[in-house]
């Protein structure tokens, strides 16, 4: 089946130009040039990545990201013309899997989005290691489906932040460093630094701490990394 991308940018030119690049690799691509044109997209179809360009017209590319958060985790890739980091971050902050910096070469865009692909396609279809469902005290994870509920309570959580968890969950009490959590969330071809890795660690306390400032699930080991404590 072939894959379905979304890609979200005004400058029709590079649209065209993306669009006829994915579509020699057989991929499907949707197109849309503004904000409220690619989340009315997102809503209809779960596509398999989504390229969405930061500054767009009626809703910029952050709230879009946001808003397709709110009822899917498909991937999402922010392309942004600025070089400022905290813009990348902000676009991970709001739910974003990666990030491209314009100008970019089209080459290295298709092949991040197989990257991306190739892993969704794993963590999609891996066998779990125990059962399909991991229960730690009061949080649940449903391995297949890709669902977390603590309390009973369901927490959406991005395709990286659900990779992230259930590693921790698995491995309980084992500190694994930003460096080692990159390569094995993102891969080893990830391009990235371990700041991004901080930015998702961050948002998945927002999501399932009581206390984001005082974690009862993921801990840190200073000057170490992380670690998850039942």
């Amino acid at each position: 089946m072939s894959k379905k991308v979304l890609v979200v940018d005004d400058e029709k030119l590079i649209v065209k130009g993306i669009k006829f690049s994915l579509e020699q690799d057989s991929m499907e691509v949707d197109c849309a040039y503004d904000g409220e044109e690619a989340l009315n997209l997102a809503r209809k179809t779960e596509y398999d990545i989504v390229l969405l360009d930061v500054m767009l017209p009626k809703m910029d590319g952050f709230e879009v990201c946001r808003s397709i958060r709110e009822f899917s985790n498909m991937p999402i890739v922010m392309l942004t013309a600025k070089g400022e980091d905290m813009d990348k971050i902000l676009g991970l902050e709001y739910g974003a899997d990666d990030y491209i910096t314009k100008p970019f070469n089209i080459l290295e865009v298709k092949a991040r989005i197989k990257a991306i692909m190739r892993r969704t396609s794993v963590s999609d279809n891996k066998s779990p290691l125990s059962s399909d469902v991991i229960n730690s005290g009061d949080i649940s994870l449903d391995v297949q489906g890709r669902g977390l509920k603590i309390l009973g309570k369901e927490i959406n959580l991005t395709s990286k932040e659900f990779d992230m968890l259930l590693l921790l969950v698995n491995n309980p009490g084992k500190v694994y460093s930003r460096d080692t959590l990159l390569t094995t969330i993102w891969g080893e071809d990830y391009p990235g630094d371990a700041r991004t890795v901080d930015v998702h660690i961050r948002r998945l306390r927002e999501k399932i701490e009581p206390n984001a400032s005082e974690p009862r699930y993921i801990h840190t080991k200073w000057g170490l990394g992380y670690f998850y404590k039942e």
